[in-house]
């Protein structure tokens, strides 16, 4: 063959595997297109008409309500709807950075204070957990692992892969925390509204952001700071980190006197919306059909859960003197966005509610081993 040719057909060679991932990146990426048009774009313009209709009702929390049940609706009777990971991400850290702007030094003392009660509510909250794992067990007649992971107060992603780790039905803990998460935003945020409208307890907790105007110079330095931080916090594969990240890195710059600027309230919004439909479209027509006896059993124990944390919400408002609506939303077994949304919604405690279900969450995810081996020699 001349030395021509031979060189033809080496660099023909050499360039095919290149050539060939070219190929298969650029299906990925009209496939990832192909997905977001088809199924992310018709769930935000539903999302977004079903947000309105929740601001015309007057309902709290309309940009994260609406969106979660008109899309969880929808994906049950049958609707293709779905929304990236990165919609969610982009949605906690909208929440992440607007919570850390509250923890200025003299809100730092005053959590400080009250550093007890915190650790009370972790404890109440774990045995919580564990007491309706327990509940579950015996309604449902579902295995231990199952049931103590489905009814575990912490976030549904970490307690999913927890539940594999340890033998149980992934798919049924799934479950479990999407209903959880759908009864909680349901009926807490209305339950804190009527509270907070009949003047129960002393009024309204007087918390604000430090930074009281938006700076385009200083938000995007702000952006900047906080994305960093999710995306090293997420490298080192620690939970929540789109949410933990920028609220840390808020929370320090608040802490330290820096008023960089303030979130838009339409970044809070387009935030909330975005973790709507990603909970919303968690839910499948498979969902409907997954064992109705089990269904009917989460949602009972939920039900319970409720009740319980409510009492204990009271009770601790009634001795330290904290707003009950706050309390209520600091204790629930919801999620720390959902809550802290609350009340930043119905200007309660942002940060007593985002420091309570931090600490839970932090004791929950490190602990949660420990926990199911002590629950199951117990049970």
């Amino acid at each position: 063959m001349p030395v021509q040719a031979r060189q033809l057909e080496r660099a023909r060679l050499f360039q095919a595997p290149h050539r060939s991932g070219q190929l298969l990146a650029r299906d990925a990426r009209r496939e990832a297109l192909g997905v977001l048009i088809r199924a992310f774009l018709p769930a935000l313009a539903l999302a977004f008409v079903a947000a309105q209709a929740c601001i015309a009702l007057d309902t709290p929390l309309p940009w994260m309500i609406g969106p979660l049940f008109s899309t969880a609706i929808a994906c049950m009777l049958g609707a293709r709807l779905s929304a990236p990971v990165q919609a969610r991400e982009a949605g906690q850290w909208a929440i992440g950075t607007a919570l850390g702007l509250y923890f200025s030094a003299p809100v730092l003392a005053a959590l400080a204070r009250n550093v007890g009660w915190i650790a009370l509510a972790v404890s109440f909250a774990v045995c919580l957990g564990m007491a309706g794992g327990a509940l579950l067990r015996r309604l449902s007649g579902s295995d231990d692992a199952t049931a103590f992971f489905a009814m575990a107060v912490g976030g549904a992603s970490e307690m999913a892969v927890q539940a594999e780790r340890h033998g149980a039905v992934v798919e049924r803990v799934a479950a479990a925390h999407s209903l959880r998460i759908m009864m909680v935003v349901g009926t807490i945020p209305f339950v804190v509204r009527w509270l907070a409208s009949h003047g129960w307890g002393a009024g309204l907790d007087a918390f604000a952001p430090l930074a009281g105007r938006v700076d385009v110079a200083g938000l995007c330095i702000l952006i900047a700071l906080t994305s960093a931080a999710a995306l090293a916090l997420k490298r080192l594969r620690l939970p929540n980190a789109w949410v933990i990240g920028p609220l840390l890195v808020a929370m320090m710059l608040t802490a330290a006197g820096v008023q960089l600027s303030r979130l838009p309230e339409w970044m809070i919004r387009t935030g909330q919306l975005f973790i709507g439909v990603s909970l919303g479209t968690r839910f499948t027509p498979a969902f409907v059909h997954t064992a109705p006896r089990y269904l009917a059993s989460v949602a009972a124990c939920t039900v319970v859960t409720l009740l319980l944390a409510g009492a204990f919400a009271f009770c601790v408002a009634a001795i330290t003197g904290m707003h009950p609506g706050t309390m209520v939303l600091a204790t629930s077994p919801g999620g720390i966005a959902e809550m802290a949304l609350t009340a930043r919604v119905l200007h309660l405690g942002v940060p007593v509610v985002t420091a309570f279900h931090v600490a839970r969450m932090v004791v929950v995810v490190l602990g949660i081993g420990p926990l199911y081996r002590a629950w199951t020699r117990v049970a």
